[in-house]
């Protein structure tokens, strides 16, 4: 498979696995809704961001959405669209060095894209799709890019959105009207259909009705025959019908046995008009067991245009400027629609306006999902300004323009890193926060539920049970007291679940010997030194 290099590759091929684990403070003022809805605005570095959300979504999230900077090398572009933003080039001046002054504009744009790709990757769910937004500045490099993050053969589709209605006077030669959006999946064999509600415009079609209606609904006449000049003898044969035998003029597009038991069983209708005979099949909008009829998502988008999104920004702002050129949220409604369940989450870490949760939340009150969303701002007045306020406006309504849509959000910021300069456990984490870094530390999973502090059985993956003593967690606050794996400890720890299995113990240390520990069945890992998440 080819690869693409270019400078600064080697410098971030594993910077992903250097970003420290930083801890999410909320920040109720800015937050709006139901708290407890799932949903999740940080605001702060997306690669810092990702990081910290790791431990409690990885391998959980079903679709990702992400709308990275275009790379136009327009400067007057603030966040969305510049590569040389301030953050960007401090962030490329440590993680590529002397060498970033070579960068080109391209080699910039794709130092800054791999260790995010690479992050990504590790949230999605086995069946999860992640799109990502790119136009023809830098479309090249990340096909390439996306081949080796998340495998050629995961590649699903490139969809071509046509954004603009026309128009182009200050196009040099071709008038541009459209984006993509590459689709990869984690791993394409998982993946099952991918289906859509029937489109709205095809509805009126199926006008019909039989004995069938209660169950199978409406129907409409589609043609048995085909014109097809692929010849298949097996679909030429003749339809007998009162007493005479239809011929294809070439042939049909079901073989006969299906075509006789459909006839038997009152789906089909054969009409003789003018000496000829025509013989149509029912479509039911519905399957037998009553499921309404899908259609596949085409690979052009069409119908969606750049105005709506900046139409839907002045519905709530009263000025399409605050953020330029965002997505249309019926865009972004679209791809959820076939790419996620009615309980997926959604993640997004280059938020922008957040068109993506708007749609979400949209989409959710559309079918009765309860799908959650995790969006990342890197850019403070947009997520506190914007995003926020954006969202807000979606989960409470703003007049007739703007529809209260329910559900909620916390929004949130990047607090201080987990461990300290000297990689010891800083003071001020707290025992659920730390207990999400160990079970994922040992387990490579998120942590079943959030713990409260009150056991130390964070959870069990795989049979295997994690233990966390920290803080007193065990009633005994004295240095050397319950955060210390002694006889007493492991007598009071709760028993496995499942009953005597694999346990593992995290403390800050041990007085336990190899016979005692094999006694209780336990195997104990130090803190700090032995949490660190590669």
């Amino acid at each position: 498979m080819p690869t693409l290099d270019w400078i600064g590759k080697k410098a971030v091929l594993k910077h992903h696995r250097q970003v420290p684990y930083r801890l999410l403070q909320c920040d109720a003022s800015l937050s709006a809704g139901d708290p407890d809805a799932g949903n999740l605005l940080v605001q702060g570095d997306n690669l810092e961001a990702l990081k910290a959300l790791l431990p409690y979504y990885a391998g959980k999230v079903k679709c990702i959405y992400i709308d990275p900077p275009y790379n136009t090398g327009n400067e007057q572009w603030v966040y969305n669209d510049a590569v040389n933003s301030s953050e960007i080039r401090a962030w490329l001046g440590k993680a590529v060095g002397r060498e970033m002054e070579d960068l080109s504009r391209h080699d910039k744009w794709l130092c800054m894209m791999y260790p995010r790709l690479s992050l990504l990757r590790e949230f999605l769910s086995e069946d999860g799709l992640i799109f990502v937004s790119v136009d023809e500045n830098e479309y090249r490099h990340l096909a390439v890019l996306m081949d080796e993050v998340f495998g050629e053969i995961n590649r699903l589709e490139t969809l071509v959105w046509k954004k603009s209605y026309g128009g182009g006077q200050k196009s040099k030669h071709v008038v541009n009207l459209h984006e993509y959006i590459e689709v990869f999946a984690r791993g394409i064999d998982r993946i099952g259909e991918l289906e859509l509600p029937p489109d709205e415009k095809v509805l009126r079609y199926y006008k019909y009705r039989d004995a069938k209606f209660e169950v199978r609904g409406p129907y409409r006449l589609q043609p048995l025959a085909t014109n097809s000049m692929d010849e298949r003898p097996n679909l030429r044969y003749a339809i007998p019908f009162e007493g005479e035998h239809i011929w294809p003029e070439k042939q049909w597009q079901w073989e006969k046995s299906r075509a006789l038991l459909a006839l038997k069983s009152d789906e089909l209708v054969i009409r003789k008009t003018r000496g000829k005979f025509t013989v149509s099949y029912k479509q039911y909008l519905r399957d037998a067991s009553g499921e309404e009829r899908t259609r596949k998502p085409y690979s052009i988008v069409e119908g969606v245009y750049t105005q709506q999104g900046t139409n839907e920004l002045k519905a709530i702002f009263g000025d399409g400027k605050v953020f330029t050129f965002p997505k249309p949220r019926s865009l972004i409604q679209h791809l959820l629609q076939f790419a996620t369940a009615t309980d997926s989450i959604v993640l997004d870490s280059f938020a922008g306006s957040g068109t993506t949760g708007h749609a979400l939340l949209a989409l959710n009150k559309a079918d009765g999902g309860q799908r959650r969303f995790v969006l990342v701002e890197m850019d403070e007045n947009i997520g506190a300004n914007v995003a926020a306020k954006r969202l807000r406006a979606a989960v409470e309504g703003k007049g007739d323009a703007v529809p209260a849509l329910g559900g909620g959000f916390r929004y949130c910021k990047l607090g201080e890193p987990l461990f300290d300069e000297g990689g010891n456990i800083r003071e001020s984490v707290r025992f659920p926060e730390l207990a999400a870094h160990v079970f994922f530390t040992e387990t490579g999973a998120p942590i079943p539920k959030r713990a409260t502090g009150k056991t130390p059985l964070l959870g069990v993956h795989n049979g295997k049970a994690v233990y966390l003593l920290f803080n007193g967690v065990m009633g005994d606050k004295r240095p050397v007291g319950g955060n210390v794996l002694t006889h007493d400890v492991a007598h009071e720890l709760p028993a496995h679940p499942a009953g005597h299995a694999s346990r593992v113990v995290y403390g800050e240390a041990c007085r336990l010997g190899p016979k005692s520990l094999a006694h209780y069945g336990i195997t104990f890992r130090q803190i700090p030194f032995e949490l660190r998440v590669d």
